[in-house]
């Protein structure tokens, strides 16, 4: 509550992988959010794993349920959400569930009730995992490796994307090298500023 204060805020889960290449550009259209939540959508094999969205024609969210066991739709929440500043005052309502667990769809509805919920669906292009149990972390890892061999850079290098925000300087990454022992990473921020 502190922290947060009268800012807008998104959380991430910690145990969710996002990867995709408009995925920049959509985090930044919603950055500016100033009212409501917004979450994000993505399609599953498996629903009764997670919370699910089901949607209207016009594509508005008309109901959400955590894990149910019988579903037409697919659309899980992801563990992506931008939430205005009366998150705080909205979690303080929350009641634990039949699990004993103070659930985020719970809070999603309460913003739903208000008329203050809005969603994107993240696409073909765009990849997500929930990567709470030991398979599904064996899965995001392999996927990683696959990209991160073929295409010749690091995903999620943090290094990498302040230099390209001008955030830090190629004197900054070397002092990160020099504090690290050479391993494939440093080698890596190596290549970035070519040394």
């Amino acid at each position: 509550e502190k922290f947060i204060g009268k800012d807008n805020v998104s959380l991430i889960l910690g145990d969710n992988f996002f990867y995709g290449q408009s995925l920049t550009q959509i985090l930044k259209r919603n950055i500016n959010l100033s009212h409501g939540a917004k979450i994000f959508i993505h399609p599953v094999k498996n629903p009764h794993l997670y919370g699910i969205a089901s949607l209207n024609k016009r594509k508005k969210i008309i109901n959400l349920i955590e894990k149910p066991k019988k579903t037409k739709s697919n659309l899980a929440v992801t563990g992506l959400y931008f939430f205005d500043s009366k998150v705080v005052e909205f979690t303080k309502r929350l009641k634990p569930s039949k699990r004993n667990e103070l659930e985020i769809v719970d809070l999603i509805n309460l913003y739903k009730s208000k008329k203050k919920l809005s969603t994107t669906k993240l696409g073909r292009g765009s990849a997500w995992m929930d990567v709470g149990n030991f398979s599904d972390l064996q899965s995001i890892s392999n996927f990683v490796q696959n990209i991160e061999n073929r295409q010749s850079y690091k995903i999620g290098c943090i290094e990498e994307i302040a230099l390209n925000k001008k955030w830090i300087n190629k004197t900054n990454i070397l002092n990160r090298i020099r504090s690290n022992a050479e391993n494939n990473y440093t080698k890596y921020l190596k290549n970035l500023i070519s040394i």
